[in-house]
């Protein structure tokens, strides 16, 4: 598996949390689970991404302004949970932040899959590629 792979699986799931957390209500245990499985899964994804994704490709001119892009939106989305946190689940504005962490995470994502990846694979060599999704995916183990 090449870390494209392995990044894209983990962006699937984190839109089909978003989606399913948009359709809930109130102060729901529903909510309460999708919103604390959303949360892990995004800070998960950060750390691993950061380290076996962005920081390989911070030694390239062609991925540094990407990489560095990605880690201020991981920080934007960041700021989002901790204002999520501090919102009751039943307050009406809390799901006008989800709408908009929903939107933040879904451009963070287009803008890796559709142009990031591509410069990456020019950057890094089939090699890195396995190597890189190898350590991702135990990095997303070990934050689980």
């Amino acid at each position: 598996m090449e870390i494209f792979t392995a990044i894209k699986q983990d962006h699937d799931h984190q839109r089909t949390l978003l989606s399913m957390l948009e359709d809930t209500s109130g102060d729901s245990l529903v909510r309460k689970k999708y919103y604390n499985e959303l949360k892990d899964a995004l800070a998960a994804h950060a750390i691993a991404e950061e380290r076996y994704f962005y920081a390989p490709l911070m030694k390239s001119d062609m991925t540094i302004e990407d990489s560095r892009h990605g880690i201020a939106e991981h920080h934007e989305i960041d700021e989002l949970i901790e204002a999520l946190d501090n919102t009751q689940f039943s307050d009406p504005s809390w799901l006008v932040t989800l709408k908009k962490l929903k939107d933040k995470v879904e451009h963070h994502l287009a803008d890796e899959e559709r142009a990031f990846f591509q410069r990456a694979g020019k950057v890094l060599n089939n090699s890195e590629k396995s190597q890189l999704a190898d350590e991702y995916q135990q990095e997303m183990q070990a934050q689980r």
